[in-house]
């Protein structure tokens, strides 16, 4: 039996360019990348050096911290770079793929007979331990905590994302492994969501809590989710994790290789045939990126949805946790009085100037213009009518510039991610940098408190 969550705060943000339903394989790519800033907080170990061959699969590095936990190659093929920064930090790896594949094979688990510390050991082993995240700090999960759940969202509501009903079709024997391995891996449960309609796979499996969500981004964030289900406490952790990482996981369990395909949403104004296409962790954006073709001389490429995503290269590659590539106009360009005359192609969380509000169904072709400057914080209650969880969001956010470790503790830094801050910062009248604010104090948690 499914439990309803209903939200009602929050700011649905419709964009031209959503990937139509239809799925074409990418180009093969070259080269294929991993950039650890992927990873916060990683402290990187190299396994192999430049000039070394790998398999699919094989590790490539671990964490300093945790030493079994293992980073594998996406594909197998010569590793030709390794990019470093100041003070010698290893910044991105780059993979020279082979023209034949070869993959490690690992063993097959029997997941059922299988005890906790069994499944514990081969996730990290196999490198499918990264894809597991915890709360708090928002960051890969430790494997020596106890998480009280698990949670898996299987609803996107943010825009243009991928929509994980039709990835996920077809994939029931993975996902159903992964959530039977997840499962004994906490003492309670794991609990998934998905939209109140939905047709998606997820639903059906067994050994779950199924939740069925209504209402405007950000509904779909599993931060939100969490909020309402089953809030964290100082002293307390969970564990999330994405569906189509499930799948990855899924597909070891069953087959003992790692398969880093990924079904990506390629969306955005600026592509002329928003699709979804198959592709691997990594590939180079490209491979299906020119396939669609773009509309604009001048776009930005974000690895993700316009409101969580990392500004990328045409030239880039693929976010290691990312299913949406968005493609955007760039907003370099300023209109005369812009401030001060009525507005009709921009979305607004109020009714300043902007006549939104009267068309609630309308798409727009948005820019990467930020509409104004950074400037100090001016209080309006904006914040409070699109952020659904039970938190005051301004009073964190200025606990968190300020270092008060009490008030952040205080005032629920445990419950969030910067994602959770991504539409206050999008209906933020001072341009401040929500989500980078949000993870600066989580890192000044962690360090001091742990």
């Amino acid at each position: 039996m499914s439990k309803d969550i209903k939200i009602t705060k929050g700011l649905d943000i419709n964009l031209v360019g959503a990937a139509e339903q239809n799925t074409s394989k990418a180009v093969l790519s070259n080269v294929y990348a991993i950039n650890l800033n992927d990873f916060h907080g990683l402290n990187p170990k190299m396994l192999l050096k430049e000039g070394g061959e790998v398999k699919a699969g094989e590790a490539l590095f671990y964490d300093k911290n945790k030493e079994d936990m293992k980073f594998v190659s996406p594909v197998s093929g010569e590793l030709v770079e390794i990019e470093r920064g100041a003070r010698r930090r290893i910044l991105s790896l780059r993979i020279l793929a082979d023209k034949e594949q070869e993959t490690v094979a690992n063993s097959i688990m029997d997941v059922e007979q299988a005890s906790k510390d069994d499944i514990k050991a081969y996730l990290l082993k196999t490198g499918c331990w990264p894809f597991i995240i915890q709360r708090p700090y928002s960051v890969i999960a430790d494997p020596d905590d106890n998480p009280k759940a698990i949670f898996v969202s299987g609803y996107a509501t943010a825009p243009l994302a991928a929509d994980s009903d039709y990835v996920l079709q077809g994939k029931e024997k993975e996902l159903q492994a992964a959530i039977t391995a997840l499962g004994k891996l906490t003492a309670g449960k794991v609990h998934v969501s998905v939209g109140k309609s939905s047709s998606s796979p997820l639903a059906g499996l067994s050994g779950i809590e199924l939740h069925q969500v209504t209402g405007p981004h950000p509904a779909g964030l599993v931060g939100t989710q969490i909020n309402k289900i089953d809030p964290i406490n100082k002293g307390e952790t969970v564990w999330t994790i994405s569906p189509q990482d499930l799948v990855i996981i899924g597909e070891m369990l069953l087959t003992g290789k790692f398969n880093a395909q990924r079904t990506i949403a390629l969306v955005g104004s600026s592509v002329k045939k928003p699709q979804y296409y198959t592709t691997k962790i990594g590939a180079e954006v490209s491979t299906f990126l020119y396939a669609s073709g773009v509309n604009d001389e001048r776009f930005r490429v974000i690895n993700g949805d316009v409101l969580t995503g990392t500004k990328s290269n045409q030239d880039g590659y693929l976010g290691y946790y990312n299913n949406t590539v968005s493609c955007i106009p760039e907003g370099d360009d300023y209109e005369f009085f812009g401030w001060n005359k009525p507005v009709f192609n921009k979305i607004s969380a109020t009714r300043a100037l902007t006549f939104s509000w009267l068309q609630p169904n309308k798409k727009y072709d948005l820019t990467t213009n930020t509409n104004g400057e950074h400037r100090a914080f001016v209080v309006t209650g904006m914040y409070e009518k699109v952020f659904p969880m039970d938190i005051f969001p301004m009073q964190l956010l200025k606990a968190c510039m300020v270092k008060d470790l009490d008030e952040m503790e205080q005032l629920g830094l445990y419950e969030v991610a910067p994602e959770d801050f991504s539409l206050t910062e999008f209906v933020c009248i001072s341009k401040q940098p929500h989500q980078q604010i949000i993870r600066d104090g989580l890192d000044l948690l962690q360090k001091e408190i742990g």
